[in-house]
């Protein structure tokens, strides 16, 4: 199929012409005619397959078709809204290609540059914006742009929005757009948080989708190096002494990481620069037209850049760190073959990326050529494809065999165990009790019989017991036992004296019987204590009329707890 064949106007097909474009893409052969219906519409393609040129030529068709209401209007009738500075000047780029025979005013506003010269330009008017929504947003909250009279809304690499954190300006601009409107929906891959955005804001959509979700370019040759960390630096000098590397895009996750690679290269002697979120818009733009024109050979970016570079003939593309997200790596190679052409995507992978090359591998379904020949190769082993639940190859288990045992006999009686002897030795404490010598009229000492038939426990031993306990208590000098103690009343006067010659002195007339209290005990002590010759100063007992100038309580002296 020819573009002619997609009933495009003649300004329109002369501009491709001038392009060399004949045959459009299967993304632009389905998209072109939906749209030129007015249709929402819900595309999904790999990058590289050209989505730009997909809305680009049918909007043009429809803005020329349909004239603004108002003539001369400044009033802007195409919004494109995109995630990238890059992204958004490509498209721009592309519009000022394809509409370069008709009359339509178009303008790309983006941030990290000076907002005078787009609000100049904006004051002028224009038909088609190209914007980011940082910028945008800024320039709606100081009245610059207005888009109530939008009618044709484009959302460009909606996957690539969601991922930078720009959902939630995504929805603060289409609060603002009116509701009949024709919107265009367009993303390289396409998960279930994407879906249900479309769904959104999209009515009665068409879905559009040429190649599976998250697959790579059918022309776009890969291989896999494994490499240690340190000598990654070595194997990509290594690689740039082939001739066959014309000109090499090289991805790196950071920042700090791109800019250590520029300065190895310089080193050298490799021409090379870095594009990432730290640099300058004008830097990143000087940098990205060097390496289109051929003035240095190594260009250097971030996953932030991935998305925005169009480089035609780009050869090779270089993964120096495979990248977290495993959609970041269908973008990356995707920067090569372009439009159908060949090219070459090569990724260093040292030990710790291991498990994001497993993730790759898995989004993908394919595996990467492993390339061994080379002279800073790392003993590592790759991961395989993983295998889709219910659908691995177990093999049959066999049947258990099952034995079956006699059945046990049971004996009629049960034989009891031997008793074991009695092993347990008396505590060397234990002492036996033996019972008390009698006098015997034979004048030896022998052990008093107990007679037949009396018990141990019985009331007669019980009473043998009490009177060897009163014998105890009647002996002289004998302590009496501690249950008779509590039980008798205070004698004092029954006290014995220490030395027979000193006298009992006489107990004092209120210890007549027992003490209520210990408080009753200390205040008697306390009066058959001997006063001193000198009193000791009470303060708490001193009266108003005394010559002691000292604060009662004693509150000069520091007590020591």
């Amino acid at each position: 199929m020819l573009f002619k064949d997609l009933s495009l106007i003649e300004p329109l097909l002369r501009a491709l012409s001038t392009e060399g474009y004949e045959h459009p893409t299967p993304i632009q052969e389905q998209s072109i005619p939906i749209i030129l219906q007015r249709r929402d519409l819900l595309g999904c393609a790999q990058t590289g397959t050209g989505k730009t040129a997909a809305f680009a030529l049918p909007i043009l068709q429809l803005l020329h078709t349909k004239q603004p209401a108002k003539p001369g209007s400044k009033a802007i009738r195409c919004l494109i809204l995109t995630p990238t500075r890059e992204l958004a000047i490509q498209i721009d780029e592309s519009i000022a290609a394809y509409g370069r025979h008709t009359n339509f005013r178009h303008l790309v506003v983006f941030g990290g540059v000076s907002q005078f010269s787009q609000t100049e330009s904006l004051k002028r008017g224009c038909d088609i914006l190209v914007a980011t929504p940082g910028r945008l947003l800024d320039l709606m909250n100081q009245g610059y742009i207005s888009l109530r009279d939008i009618e044709i809304f484009v959302l460009d690499e909606a996957d690539r929005m969601l991922d930078m954190g720009f959902i939630h300006d995504v929805k603060k601009v289409i609060a603002k757009l009116p509701s009949q409107r024709q919107t265009l929906f367009f993303s390289a891959t396409m998960p279930p948080e994407i879906s249900n955005l479309a769904n959104s804001i999209l009515t009665d959509p068409l879905r559009v989708e040429v190649t599976p979700v998250s697959s790579t370019a059918e022309k776009v040759a890969q291989a896999l190096y494994f490499v240690d960390k340190a000598n990654k630096k070595h194997l990509l000098q290594h690689l740039l002494t082939n001739s066959d590397v014309r000109s090499v895009l090289v991805f790196t996750r950071t920042k700090h990481g791109a800019n250590k690679v520029v300065g190895d290269l310089v080193k050298s002697g490799t021409k090379a620069e870095a594009i990432h979120g730290n640099k300058s818009q004008n830097a990143r733009q000087a940098a990205l037209e060097n390496f289109k024109k051929g003035k240095i050979r190594v260009l250097v970016a971030t996953d932030i850049a991935a998305r925005g570079i169009d480089i035609e003939e780009l050869s090779h593309v270089i993964n120096y760190e495979l990248p977290n997200i495993p959609e970041t790596y269908v973008h990356r190679i995707g920067r090569t073959g372009r439009a159908g052409a060949s090219g070459i995507a090569l990724s260093f992978c040292e030990a710790e990326e291991i498990p994001y090359l497993k993730d790759i591998q898995k989004l993908t379904g394919q595996l990467i050529p492993i390339e061994e020949e080379h002279p800073y190769a790392a003993n590592l082993v790759a991961p395989g494809l993983p295998v889709a639940r219910g659908k691995e190859k177990v093999a049959p288990r066999p049947a258990p065999q099952v034995q079956k045992s006699a059945p046990v006999q049971r004996p009629d009686v049960i034989p009891m165990p031997e008793r074991r002897p009695d092993t347990q030795k008396p505590s060397p404490h234990h002492k036996p009790q033996r019972p008390r010598p009698v006098a015997n009229t034979n004048g030896k000492d022998r052990p008093a019989e107990r007679p037949a038939g009396q018990d141990r426990n019985n009331s007669s031993g019980a009473s043998n017991r009490e009177r060897d306990r009163n014998d105890r208590n009647n002996r002289p000098g004998q302590r009496p036992e501690r249950r008779e103690r509590s039980e008798r009343p205070y004698q004092p006067d029954q006290r014995p004296a220490r030395n027979n010659s000193q006298e009992t002195p006489a107990p004092p007339a209120n210890r007549g019987g027992r003490f209520s209290s210990i408080l009753e005990v200390s205040s008697i002590e306390k009066q058959d204590r001997p006063k001193s010759q000198s009193r000791e100063r009470d303060d708490r007992n001193r009266n108003s009329g005394s010559k002691d100038s000292r604060p009662p309580f004693g509150g000069d002296r520091k007590k020591k707890w």
